[in-house]
């Protein structure tokens, strides 16, 4: 897999904008109906690293960024400043903000998941990579202890208990996460003078599965 555990500079992407796309197909029948479909299970997120960069220190750290993962070849981890928590923005993260799975006595390994929901729908999103040392689990909101009851897989995003959750058990999350992501070009222009003057480079991101 063409993937660095390396994660973009965040004082950069910290001004950057972008977010979640989805693909729908939409027919318009002859009735004026319409018909639609996504071949899409999960969105994919977009950013432009561009309107990060404040000064020529920046552009430099990009390009020397941008130059290690060798264009698009190599993908890497993103802080998605809108989006990094399994709770609130303002929020600390806590054993109890997302409920990832019911225990059933046998499976040991777990998926983290954080859960979108508004008017009575909502979306499950695997989380692909935590942040290390931010993982808090609860089963049944009793705080299990990392390296002693459970262990993370962070380039998985899997949880591996020491002893199988009881069957009907809640298992509850709390953590941090990157987006996988990869530059999505191969080309980066910058102008000292154009920079200067407030006109910042177009550094298109993409998210990646992996």
């Amino acid at each position: 897999m063409n993937f660095h555990e390396v994660r973009f500079p965040a004082s950069l992407s910290f001004g950057s904008v972008g977010g979640p796309e989805r693909r729908t197909d939409i027919v318009t029948l002859a009735n004026g109906f319409e018909e639609r479909n996504t071949p899409w299970a999960h969105s994919r997120r977009r950013y432009d690293a561009g309107l990060g960069m404040r000064s020529l220190d920046d552009i430099e750290m990009l390009i020397s960024f941008f130059e290690a993962r060798q264009g698009q070849m190599f993908g890497f981890l993103w802080k998605d400043w809108s989006d990094f928590k399994s709770g609130t923005a303002n929020a600390k993260v806590d054993k109890s903000d997302q409920l990832i799975a019911l225990g059933d006595g046998v499976q040991t390994r777990f998926q983290l998941v954080k859960t979108y929901s508004s008017g009575g729908f909502s979306y499950v999103r695997p989380i692909i990579k935590p942040v290390l040392g931010t993982v808090k689990l609860g089963l049944d909101q009793d705080e299990m202890r990392e390296g002693v009851d459970f262990d993370v897989d962070l380039a998985r995003g899997l949880v591996t208990f020491a002893d199988p959750p009881p069957e009907q058990v809640e298992i509850t999350a709390g953590f941090e996460f990157d987006v996988p992501v990869r530059f999505d070009t191969d080309r980066i222009q910058t102008s000292v003078a154009s920079f200067q003057a407030g006109d910042v480079p177009n550094v298109p991101v993409v998210e990646v599965r992996v």
